[in-house]
């Protein structure tokens, strides 16, 4: 009843069972079309014999004059078209670093050159050091931020992974923000501006004697004398030329 694609042309009315990379197809004329029916079965044994089934049923269908002509009925999974189906070729979701790139560079021009220095180069690291970059284990990047940074510092990192993940949806790059319900908490007294235990003068001068006298580190004086009398942060002086 059923013919495989290595016949010749069957009778009127007749489905042929074919091979078309390497699953199974349906193939019948009706009413003057060709149709192809996707099975989505991978063309062995047990799939040939469940083929003949749904042949033998569109056949005597078609023989009795009850074709369901949308060929809804005689679906198993797979889309249904009058043209030989092409198996769509999906996209690769881009990592959570190759989006962060491309937000920076995006970024670079509207922001202060120390900001940039600063800021995008501190969450590039961040990024760098997390178990994942996948979109798809957001939660598990989340949960490294909170278990390797501060409080503050993760809150921080993830507003920022948020605004590039919005950027990337704009720009037609990712079509979901992952992070985009995600919400951390600072307690009270945790932030780096309320978190602050300052040396005093005494301590102060002998950093800055210890780093004088070092013959490997005496370099490095001025920048510390520098940190010291103007209050400056590390992240902060790094960005001026």
């Amino acid at each position: 009843m059923y013919q495989d694609s290595s016949r010749e042309r069957g009778y009127k009315g007749s489905v042929s069972i074919i091979n078309s990379n390497g699953r199974i197809q349906l193939r019948f004329h009706y009413a003057g079309k060709r149709h192809y029916l996707s099975t989505g079965w991978l063309d062995t044994p047990a799939s040939r014999k469940l083929a003949k089934l749904k042949a033998a049923e569109i056949e005597k269908d078609i023989l009795y004059e009850q074709l369901d002509e949308t060929l809804a009925k005689y679906k198993p999974a797979s889309s249904l078209s009058t043209v030989t189906p092409v198996t769509p070729i999906q996209k690769p979701k881009p990592q959570l670093d190759e989006l962060w790139d491309k937000y920076s560079e995006f970024k670079k021009p509207q922001v202060s050159p120390s900001t940039y220095a600063k800021d995008f180069s501190k969450h590039r690291n961040h990024i760098a050091k997390l178990p994942t970059r996948s979109l798809d284990e957001a939660s598990a990047i989340r949960d490294h931020l909170l278990s390797n940074l501060t409080p503050d510092a993760a809150k921080r990192c993830l507003t920022q992974l948020k605004a590039c993940c919005n950027w990337a949806m704009e720009e037609g790059l990712i079509d979901t923000n992952p992070f985009a319900a995600m919400k951390i908490k600072v307690p009270k007294g945790t932030s780096e501006e309320q978190d602050i235990n300052p040396f005093n003068k005494e301590e102060r001068n002998l950093i800055i004697r210890t780093f004088a006298s070092d013959r490997h580190y005496r370099h490095y004086t001025n920048y510390v004398r520098f940190l010291f009398f103007t209050g400056c942060r590390p992240s902060e002086a790094v960005g001026l030329k």
